[in-house]
């Protein structure tokens, strides 16, 4: 990498062959993944802001809240920290022994990651909160609506989150070192995400935040259109 970085350097070229007209171009299989490694290096801090933007809008057209979103956003990134801090101790720094050849983490498995923990953290998220603000609609009551609506989701979430967590670990008993360490960081990044975050502190938090949770400025909750996610619509009609 030092030395396709030193032959495409515009002074380097010019000393190299002694005329600054001349074009040097570098090939090969370690200038291609050089260059494919930058290309999603860039691609990744705005992959990461629209799904986040996008869920950002999509929680508060559907939950009609402005904390609630935030905090779904919060506990996705604090499961994806958690996803790439256990594949990069495991896999690039060889805790445990299980690489076999520790090294840098393939380019492709962040983005790749990042999408499918995303899938399944936003619709854990569904399944526990939807259940609160159905209650917390019939009730006005927000510690209750989260009680009830913890009852509900968690068993939803338990079991998705088992089955989840199995399916991807299998994948670490394969030989690959690239689809071991997808299998492993998915499996790690799900039990974080249903166990701790969901299950923890989404409770944890929306109680503490009481009725707050469901606050929607007057302006900005005219503007949004009104979605069922529940079937709230057809029951009243």
């Amino acid at each position: 990498m030092d030395l396709i970085a030193y032959l495409r350097d515009d002074s380097s070229r010019s000393a190299l062959s002694g005329n600054t007209s001349v074009e040097l171009s570098v090939t090969g299989s370690t200038a291609l993944q050089n260059d494919i490694n930058d290309k999603l290096g860039e691609a990744l801090p705005q992959y990461l802001a629209v799904v986040v933007g996008l869920s950002l809008v999509l929680l508060i057209i559907a939950f009609r809240s402005i904390l609630v979103p935030i905090k779904a956003t919060i506990g996705f990134l604090l499961s994806v920290l958690a996803m790439f801090g256990a594949m990069v101790a495991i896999f690039q720094w060889g805790w445990f022994g299980i690489a076999d050849a520790p090294g840098p983490i393939v380019s492709f498995i962040p983005i790749i990651a990042i999408g499918v923990l995303f899938g399944l953290a936003m619709d854990y998220e569904f399944f526990l909160v939807s259940s609160m603000h159905e209650t917390y609609q019939k009730t006005k009551d927000a510690k209750a609506a989260v009680v009830s609506g913890f009852g509900l989701g968690s068993k939803v979430v338990t079991a998705a989150g088992i089955i989840m967590v199995a399916v991807f670990a299998g994948f670490v008993t394969n030989h690959d070192a690239t689809i071991q360490s997808i299998g492993f960081g998915l499996a790690f990044g799900i039990l974080i995400d249903a166990f701790v975050v969901r299950m923890t502190i989404v409770p944890a938090v929306m109680t503490l935040l009481g009725k707050s949770a469901w606050w929607i400025p007057k302006w900005l909750d005219r503007i949004l259109p009104h979605v069922s996610i529940e079937g709230e619509a057809d029951s009243k009609k």
